[in-house]
């Protein structure tokens, strides 16, 4: 588990400097070795699926920032703006509502709206305005004292599911399948997650699932270039599960100590893609019966209150394990994830902002809590 990093809040408000120009991906020449698959394989027994192998390649250089606080300074002020625009819009709504100094019914009602409307859900509405009702009813109330017992309670909320993802180190390879609907950040998210892994001396292999688009298998290879982790690809219009099946195999032989598989984007509500997704699954699971190990849903913060049914439908289809919350930094609508929280409960592995390799960070709920409440660093 990567250990926290002292002032992250003290630094999520820190103005900040000029960012450093992202890592232009070079793409990098592969071999490609063909063979005819046979003739209507069953299930069991996946089809062949072509195989194109990225040559062993370096870690491209990052740019160099001046120092590395400046470095995750960048990283702490794309996220303070992303979540700025969500705390912005809550709080200028609740500073609208206490035109009064007593705080009466009518004034909790309104609160209770505005907390709605930002995505917070109903329940953690419900939880701040009855905090508010016994604790200050008909006495002096400001904005500050608002904002301070909505800080407590989304940090009440998000505490519990505020985990790291680990890597049990009994499963070799550690399987982590990446899920979600299209243009959520998978790919860029498992991008981000080789990187990581590399820098901690693991080694990786990538696995280019998404054969439905032949830019996704192109933008994973590029991932695998700068993060110097092998890529399992197969042309596009293949079958994924087949994929997926030579992944494991290839990973187990190996030993590689993770094997990260992307997916393609699907929509909940597609019946016939999500039996796709869980044949994935079940041919994994032909491999390696204990895998995949985590299956990780990344989801887009601007899509609101359709995230909570995306983690419904496929926490039933794919049996989610965890969750990694995208475009932050696009977003006024990132108290959504407060909901999500509250409802299922699911450990939130990292947020991520923007396209740079190292733009990932853990989760951390008191300093989201602050942030999104609009409360100054202490």
């Amino acid at each position: 588990m990567t250990e926290k990093k002292p002032g992250f809040f003290k630094r999520l408000f820190t103005p900040e400097g000029p960012a450093p120009d992202p890592v232009r991906p070079v793409p990098v020449a592969s071999q490609v070795v063909e063979v005819p698959p046979p003739p209507g394989p069953p299930e069991t027994t996946p089809a062949y699926v072509e195989e194109v192998v990225s040559p062993p390649a370096p870690v491209l250089p990052t740019p160099v920032a001046d120092s590395v606080p400046e470095r995750q300074l960048g990283w702490f002020a794309r996220l303070s703006t992303g979540l700025r625009r969500s705390s912005d819009q809550l709080t200028g709504s609740i500073t609208s509502v206490f035109t009064k100094k007593k705080l009466d019914a009518a004034t909790l009602d309104e609160l209770e709206d505005v907390l709605i409307q930002a995505d917070l859900g109903l329940e953690t509405a419900l939880a701040i305005t009855e905090t508010l009702r016994r604790d200050r009813f008909d006495r002096d109330v400001s904005s500050e004292d608002v904002r301070a017992v909505l800080a407590a309670e989304v940090e009440k909320v998000l505490g519990p599911v505020a985990r790291p993802l680990v890597i049990d180190t009994a499963y070799r390879p550690f399987v982590i399948l990446m899920i979600g609907v299209n243009g959520s950040g998978k790919t860029t998210t498992i991008g981000k997650l080789s990187q990581r892994f590399a820098a901690e001396g693991k080694s990786v292999l990538l696995a280019a699932g998404d054969t439905f688009r032949a830019a996704a298998i192109e933008q994973l290879q590029i991932w695998g270039q700068r993060t110097g982790a092998p890529v399992v690809t197969a042309p596009a219009g293949s079958d994924a599960s087949g994929l997926a099946f030579d992944a494991v195999t290839r990973a187990k032989a190996e030993n590689r100590d993770v094997l990260i598989i992307d997916t393609a984007g699907r929509l909940q509500n597609r019946d016939e893609l999500m039996s796709e997704l869980e044949k994935i699954i079940r041919v994994i699971k032909k491999v390696d019966p204990t895998a995949p190990h985590a299956t990780i849903l990344t989801l887009d913060a601007t899509t609101g209150q359709n995230a909570l049914r995306q983690v419904e439908i496929f926490g039933k289809r794919a049996g989610v394990t965890g969750l990694v919350m995208t475009k932050l930094d696009g977003t006024a609508r990132g108290g959504i994830l407060v909901a999500i929280a509250r409802t299922f409960g699911l450990p939130v592995h990292f947020i991520g902002v923007g396209e740079g390799v190292d733009d990932l960070e853990a989760f951390e709920a008191a300093d989201f809590a602050q942030a999104i409440a609009g409360n100054p660093a202490g």
